[in-house]
């Protein structure tokens, strides 16, 4: 009876020292997030201010503003000038924020991987870590120029920040859409497309507060994803492969490539269900043949 209470006792002590670290709390670290934000959204808009406001008060305001004569305004060099080159002054302002969002974005992020590397595996959530601290920090530095790029006058320029900045490596002809994640530990190949409202995310909490599994994604070169699509971490996807609409890869799925594939979790699609999913017949694929043919 004693040697029961004993073992009981002990059973009973482990399980709260294990409640006791699955209540730990993280540690969220808004200072270092307002920190990275406001240094790449303040820096990035300095030199595109300096430069639009020097336009302003030098040219735009005493060759046009303040020109008393209204027909003077479409007769005059300097006026005309001054309202033409607006557009251009604007766009011209934007395109260098951008590129100082890409280069503030990298000095940071080359920071950040200098202290803790990114590398595949799963990241405890309950345990305090040099790792979890700059994983969220990394999240939260990448929101800002991703967003300023997808939503702004040029969203294909989204490849060259990525490049850039080297969260992922992209190659050379890759469509990438807005996607939902799609912003860091991705690599592409040449000549992929990948639609819109889809999903390629390296990282996936497990449950509320859980651990983070945070796995390098590969895809090869030629793949076509149309919309609707979920990537999770630690998928491969080979060459020459090509993912229907509403298509998921579960979580370290390895696709050899030269194939189509469907449904979630996905799944190779043969001929005669390709057939019976697009709604087309043998007949159709003969005239298609022969029309290739000819092109040829």
């Amino acid at each position: 009876m004693i040697r029961k209470l004993v073992v009981n006792n002990t059973d009973q002590q482990q399980n709260s020292q294990n409640s006791e670290i699955i209540k730990e709390e993280i540690n969220l670290q808004f200072h270092w997030y307002m920190l990275a934000f406001f240094i790449i959204y303040l820096g990035s808009f300095l030199l595109p201010g300096v430069i639009f406001m020097s336009y302003i008060m030098l040219f735009y305001l005493p060759y046009f503003l303040e020109t008393k004569d209204f027909i003077l305004l479409f007769t005059e060099l300097q006026p005309l000038l001054a309202s033409i080159l607006m557009p251009f002054i604007i766009v011209i302002c934007y395109l260098v924020h951008l590129i100082l969002v890409g280069l503030i974005t990298r000095w940071l992020w080359g920071i950040t991987e200098k202290k803790s590397p990114s590398k595949s595996g799963t990241i405890p959530r309950n345990i305090p870590s040099k790792t979890l601290n700059y994983y969220h920090i990394r999240s939260f530095m990448i929101k800002y120029p991703r967003n300023a790029v997808n939503r702004g006058l040029f969203p294909w320029l989204i490849k060259w920040l990525y490049n850039f900045v080297k969260t992922n490596k992209i190659g050379k002809g890759t469509i990438l859409e807005e996607n939902i994640g799609a912003d860091r530990f991705i690599q592409i190949g040449e000549n992929s497309y990948f639609g819109q409202k889809g999903a390629i995310s390296s990282h996936a909490v497990e449950g509320i507060f859980g651990n983070i599994s945070y796995e390098k994604i590969k895809i090869g070169n030629n793949v076509t994803a149309a919309t609707f699509n979920c990537i999770a971490p630690g998928v491969k996807i080979g060459n020459n492969s090509t993912l229907l609409p509403m298509t998921g890869a579960t979580k370290h799925n390895i696709l050899k490539g030269n194939n189509y594939y469907f449904g979630a979790p996905l799944r190779k699609i043969f001929k005669k269900r390709l057939m019976e999913y697009l709604n087309i017949t043998e007949e159709d694929l003969e005239r298609a043949e022969k029309l290739y043919n000819k092109q040829e």
